[in-house]
């Protein structure tokens, strides 16, 4: 098992959701992993979006997820990465399934903070054994990185935002089917909020139905990270909505349709509960060799 992950690390993530692991990444693994940053801002998806700040209209916020074209780029480095075996170490179990890439760029002037969310929210997928890793290549203080709401995993599971530039709690869903987000910005002192200073290397861990937001950037600063999400043996498919429609397939307007190929691809005869598999999932522990990518 991965070196860094003791017992009291795997009880962290599994009773926290969250885990903050100080130079997980060595030089050269950070330096792949800014490749595979790299390619993704030069190969943009449908799915890549610029949101608008409130406060400067000279600053970029910029996403782009679930690049069909990304497994076959990140696969070298998503196999030689110690990601991976975090993940494996985490959970205990051998097997890791690569679910798909995110990028976030803010620069150029003091850019909105990213909206508190789930992403278990948006993703048709339930289990314990499911990880996002959320990887900085800048130095970052407390104030401006990533900040979650410790033991929020366990529930409930809110409506997923929309992301309106009016309203950081609007809903995708009806809300009679998930309930809608809390306004956490607004009593910020009755929530468990926590959030770690973080320098290349570092790496957070958290389970994706964690409460998350990121912090906004002061005007002179830059933020660029990658977050990797991976999923385990116990992963089974969970639609978050009757009919077993995920938010890809609502209608427009509706939900971003970003991640439309990664989910397009489970059949049509999954039941709610049944393990979450497609070959299309590039399994990463043990190594998938394969001629389809």
């Amino acid at each position: 098992m991965y070196s860094l992950i003791s017992d009291s690390v795997r009880k962290e993530f599994y009773q926290n959701g969250v885990v903050f692991l100080e130079q997980a990444l060595d030089t050269e693994e950070i330096r792949m992993a800014q490749t595979a940053f790299d390619w993704s801002l030069e190969h943009p998806s449908p799915g890549a979006a610029r949101f608008p700040s409130k406060d400067d209209a000279a600053a970029i916020f910029y996403q782009d997820l679930a690049n069909p074209k990304a497994v076959a780029a990140y696969r070298n480095m998503l196999e030689k990465s110690p990601a991976a075996d975090i993940a494996s170490a985490i959970w205990g179990t051998d097997d890791v399934w690569f679910m798909y890439e995110q990028v976030f760029l803010k620069e150029g002037g003091k850019s909105r903070r990213t909206p508190w969310h789930q992403d278990s929210s948006y993703l048709p997928v339930d289990g314990e054994q499911l990880a996002v890793m959320w990887i900085p290549f800048e130095p970052l203080a407390k104030e401006n990185s990533l900040e979650l709401v410790r033991g929020s995993h366990r529930g409930p599971l809110y409506n997923g935002s929309r992301f309106d530039m009016a309203d950081d709690t609007a809903p995708i869903y009806p809300e009679q089917v998930l309930p809608r987000l809390p306004n956490i910005e607004a009593d910020r002192a009755q929530w468990d909020i926590v959030s770690w200073a973080m320098v290349p290397g570092d790496v957070l861990v958290f389970h994706p139905a964690m409460l998350h937001g990121g912090a906004p950037t002061d005007s002179n600063q830059r933020r660029r990270t990658l977050s990797l999400r991976f999923f385990g043996t116990d992963a089974v498919y969970a639609p978050r909505v009757p009919g077993g429609l995920t938010p890809t397939e609502l209608p427009r307007g509706d939900a971003d349709d970003s991640l439309e190929p990664v989910f397009r691809k489970l059949p049509r005869s999954l039941a709610p509960g049944d393990p979450f598999r497609h070959p299309d999932f590039l399994k990463v522990r043990p190594p998938q060799f394969s001629t389809r990518l």
